[in-house]
């Protein structure tokens, strides 16, 4: 059959709009199964978050600063807009797992067909709808929107911003590029400078392909630029011209400053890593937890386990590749595909060339920073997601196009695309120890495609089609596990496989739970002891006070923030405090000075002299693998945490103290 024929055919077999919303709403369905699948299993998600939502319900106060308790001692270490978004959701449905969760979930749902819309419009309907079921299956999607992080409600709000750099490119409007801009800004507000990530292609794209004089562009994108640093910026400077002792302590900062905070924890911090910055206030033999012989670790060292080496390889190995890499190896070479498959003019007249730029440029920003980044947590990779889907959604529309004019050659670079993809998924699921039986149906539908491929015109959609399901499959799969996973409680990551279990909350510094499950005896202790005065008790870190908070509604003093390491009050504040009948009772510290303080000037209640970290029922969830407590991987084992160790040490965080009368 000749080339026109089959082209014929190509044309004759394009999916219809009824059909395509039909399909996109099986992938909507789908995607709602498994990000609402067994949900209460997952309680409070991350409790720092959901404490700080019950703290932000109590005074407006503590709702505009972002208190991380409700004594409003200190704000959680993010920007307000997602935790305004969370504690809105709580005010509606009351504080607990499923209302917080629920808006990242909402977010997830509605990115699908938000990436479906875009995506379509410079390619084709079955590009879109490919974006859009990538999206929904990548791991770490199904994870972080199971969560109360907020990078879903992130990505959603920079799917809106690259919607509106879009049409600013397409009509040469200003207000949409302002739009834009303003979203971001937005985005900015939810996890600060992760917002930025996507911002060159954004800004590459409207450069490169909107119909405007190369001035007029330059003096727009300066204009947008100063909009958006308002906007960034407007929660920062309001906070940071606010008196010191009118507000709470700026969580995780060096200086009491957001802007400090932009800067460094949330910033350059994570690029460039350093010593985690507890050491800058415990004696060389005192750990961050207060415990002696410790030595705090640079932060690339401590979530190593997280993340891996540096480096590039770190997206094709464990512990890092289980989250979104399942795709890439087809995403990369689809790219190359569809950069070649037209040619270029300047402005951009194509639109297969604007979506190079749009989600090549997001997704290669994003590889090319998490590459040499130095400290960051797993879930962050749902920042590559959507621009993933739409680079394998580009690649196969490409294949298509090029399948016009050279069948065979696009039938051998997708059945060479998909077969190395292949591999590499069955050699991640044997690093991560999953290998199954079931594994051999996707070779075989890999293997049945390329028969049908090359066999007949007739078959050679349906050979296409099954090829792209051998390399989806995988995935699904994993997703699938994620979503009846219950390890990414705290930290969420994708299905570590059956060697690779962890438990978040024995994450080392700030990101253990030391009292995940408050004993009973000392709440009702506290409780019972604690009417008279403001804080029900003071604890060394945010999360030895979370599940505190949650019980019982009361402020509770974090005295170091929430790695025990900020200096939120001083031995002089505590005095005082106690003095003033506020504060009566504290449990442990991670300073050397209020240690001392500790010892000198209050007792030791001998009931609770001996307070651990007890897991719920007072044993590890099965397979579990504690961080020992200066953030170093358990003996034996490898960063992939591949060999789970038997560890029964708890962290501690007391004795509990009595000051005062």
């Amino acid at each position: 059959m000749n080339s026109t024929t089959k082209l014929q055919n190509y044309k004759t077999n394009k999916l219809t709009p009824k059909t395509a919303y039909i399909i996109l709403a099986g992938i909507i369905i789908l995607a709602g199964f498994l990000y609402f699948y067994d949900i209460s299993s997952l309680g409070n998600a991350n409790e720092y978050y959901t404490a700080a939502v019950e703290s932000m319900l109590q005074s407006w106060h503590n709702f505009f600063f972002v208190a991380a308790e409700p004594g409003g001692s200190v704000t959680v270490d993010k920007p307000p807009l997602g935790l305004w978004i969370e504690a809105a959701s709580a005010f509606i449905f009351g504080v607990n797992g499923f209302a917080v969760m629920l808006p990242n979930i909402i977010a997830g749902l509605l990115t699908i067909p938000l990436l479906y819309h875009l995506v379509k419009k410079y390619f084709s309907i079955e590009a879109g709808l490919i974006a859009s079921l990538v999206w929904a299956i990548t791991p770490v999607v199904v994870a972080t929107v199971r969560n109360n992080t907020m990078d879903g409600m992130l990505v959603f709000t920079l799917m809106l911003a690259a919607w509106m750099f879009v049409l600013a490119t397409e009509k040469g409007k200003f207000r949409y590029l302002l739009a834009g801009a303003v979203l971001v800004g937005l985005g900015f507000n939810i996890k600060m400078m992760q917002a930025f990530l996507p911002l060159p292609a954004f800004y590459a794209l409207y450069f490169l392909g909107a119909k405007t004089g190369w001035g007029r562009k330059i003096i727009n994108l300066t204009l947008a630029t100063i909009i958006m640093l308002i906007v960034s910026l407007s929660w920062a400077a309001a906070v940071d011209l606010t008196p010191a002792d009118q507000r709470p302590y700026i969580g995780s900062s060096t200086d009491n400053t957001v802007m400090e905070l932009i800067v460094g924890h949330n910033g350059l911090n994570r690029l460039f890593g350093g010593k985690g910055r507890a050491t800058q206030r415990t004696p060389p033999n005192v750990s961050p937890d207060g415990q002696p012989g410790g030595q705090s670790q640079p932060s690339n060292v401590r979530f190593s386990q997280e993340t891996g080496r540096q480096g590039i390889t770190r997206f094709f190995e464990p512990p890092l590749a289980k989250e979104m890499s399942w795709l890439l190896p087809f995403a990369l070479l689809g790219l190359v595909v569809t950069t070649i498959s037209v040619k270029m003019n300047l402005p951009l007249t194509s639109g297969v060339h604007k979506g190079v730029v749009l989600w090549g440029g997001w997704l290669m920003t994003c590889l090319v920073f998490f590459s040499v980044a130095a400290f960051f947590h797993a879930y962050y990779m749902i920042m590559l997601a959507p621009a993933l889907g739409a680079v394998v959604g580009m690649g196969v529309d490409a294949l298509k196009r090029l399948g016009e004019r050279h069948p065979q050659v696009a039938d051998g670079l997708l059945l060479a695309g998909g077969g190395l993809t292949l591999v590499f998924q069955i050699y991640l699921a044997v690093q991560f120890e999953a290998l199954s039986w079931w594994m051999v149906l996707p070779v075989v539908m890999l293997l049945v495609g390329g028969g049908l491929l090359f066999s007949d015109v007739q078959t050679r959609r349906a050979g296409g089609i099954a090829a792209l399901l051998a390399i989806l499959l995988i995935p699904l799969a994993w997703s699938g596990m994620t979503s009846m996973s219950d390890q990414n409680i705290h930290l969420p990551s994708a299905y570590a496989g059956k060697g690779n279990a962890r438990d978040d909350r024995n994450l080392p510094d700030g990101y253990a739970r030391p009292d995940a499950n408050p004993q009973h005896d000392l709440l009702v202790f506290l409780e019972k002891n604690t009417q008279d005065v403001t804080y029900l008790v003071a604890v060394p870190r945010a999360n030895a006070g979370a599940d505190f908070v949650l019980e019982t509604g009361r402020p509770v003093l974090y005295m170091g923030g929430f790695s025990g390491s900020d200096s939120v009050v001083s031995v002089e504040d505590l005095s005082e405090m106690v003095a003033a009948g506020e504060l009566r009772y504290v449990l442990g510290s991670s300073n050397h000075e209020i240690d001392e303080w500790l010892r000198d000037a209050c007792r030791v209640v001998p009931r609770f002299r001996e307070m651990g970290s007890p897991s719920p029922q007072g044993k590890m969830p099965q397979g579990a693998v504690p961080a020992p407590g200066n953030g170093q991987l358990p003996p034996g084992q490898n960063p992939a945490g591949r060999s789970p160790q038997k560890n029964n040490q708890n962290q501690s965080v007391g004795p509990l103290f009595v000051c005062g009368n």
